[in-house]
């Protein structure tokens, strides 16, 4: 596995409503192996394999994030989140203001009034959007002086990743829920393209996850079974871990399709994959979007295990090649159902 790949992605900029950089960056790669793709009309990017595809297996390339919703009057900006951000894990994150006229302007997150030396309340503070903003990195000390840099509400607000790999194939980065899962699914077309010959699969990287709608929508109509990949919940009480795959049997929408769950498992055990089962208490992916929009469709869930998520995120490499594997291993289990 090219881990490098995970790392360019992670650099690329895609909260939701903001994909359009990622999924062109995944769209020109899959080309480079000579892969078939199109698009949705809600922006997402879909690689088939085959004819007729049966099987859909997803994953979602948006990230939290911000939004503008107006600037200060001392200058800084009042945002939105864009999805579920871990407010207290971003303080202090550096930023990236995506104007409408496309200049990009640094800033960094921070609590209002951050100073020790002149609010000596700031650390027992509450961390919500009305008790923090963005500083800007430029000369802007009024609501007018922004607005001269051509920062208005609407402007999005991507979060600097922080991206490390270390040599002990530990991964720690903001955003690997869910680029992780779009490496797999990466590694996945890669093999696939690889091939003389194909089972009919598509891989759908959806956009707009984090808000709840992103898998809803735009499926073959062929496809009987959706595999979703997204991250695994390591916390207490879950047996997930960043080395392992981890395998969803019910989260807050409700329980997986049982036959793909057991399969699943069948497939780790026969394969000797290291993958574990997990009810998830406070989570929902693709599939819940899907069957809640009414697609026909068997929804199974797996990822690689990552820790602390919606904050500073942690992966490991045996994690995510345990999660291609069972996703091959699946693949190549679907001539037999």
């Amino acid at each position: 596995m090219n881990i490098d790949l995970l790392v360019q992605l992670l650099a690329i900029d895609s909260p939701t409503g903001y994909t359009h950089h990622a999924i062109d960056w995944l769209d020109n790669l899959l080309s480079s192996w000579n892969v078939r793709t199109r698009r949705s009309r809600k922006g997402a990017l879909i690689a088939t394999f085959g004819e007729g595809p049966r099987l859909a297996i997803a994953a979602h390339v948006d990230t939290l994030g911000f939004i503008v919703t107006d600037v200060n009057s001392n200058g800084t900006l009042a945002f939105s989140p864009l999805g579920g951000p871990l407010l207290p894990s971003f303080e202090g994150s550096y930023v990236r203001v995506h104007t409408s006229a496309g200049a990009i302007i640094n800033g960094t997150v921070l609590l209002n009034n951050p100073s020790t030396h002149s609010n000596n309340k700031a650390g027992t503070v509450e961390r919500t959007t009305s008790t923090m903003h963005v500083r800007l990195d430029a000369a802007a000390q009024s609501k007018a002086d922004v607005e001269r840099l051509g920062i208005r509400a609407g402007d999005i607000v991507a979060v600097d990743p922080r991206t490390q790999v270390l040599d002990n194939g530990y991964i720690k980065s903001h955003f690997l829920d869910n680029k992780a899962g779009c490496f797999v699914l990466l590694e996945l077309a890669k093999r696939l393209s690889e091939r003389a010959t194909v089972p009919p699969v598509e891989l759908f990287f959806s956009n707009y996850e984090e808000v709840g709608h992103g898998g809803a929508t735009g499926y073959a109509p062929t496809t009987e079974e959706l595999l979703v990949i997204d991250m695994g919940v390591v916390g207490d009480g879950l047996s997930g871990r960043e080395t392992l795959c981890s395998i969803c049997a019910k989260d807050s929408g409700g329980p997986y399709d049982y036959e793909m769950r057991r399969t699943l498992e069948r497939l780790a055990s026969e394969n000797a994959i290291a993958a574990t089962t997990d009810v998830y208490p406070f989570y929902s992916s693709d599939g819940t979007a899907a069957w809640r929009a009414g697609v026909d469709c068997k929804v199974g869930l797996i990822g690689p295990g990552v820790h602390a998520s919606h904050g500073m995120e942690r992966a490991h490499v045996d994690g995510i090649k345990a999660t291609v594997e069972l996703s091959m291993a699946y693949i190549d289990d679907l001539g037999g159902r």
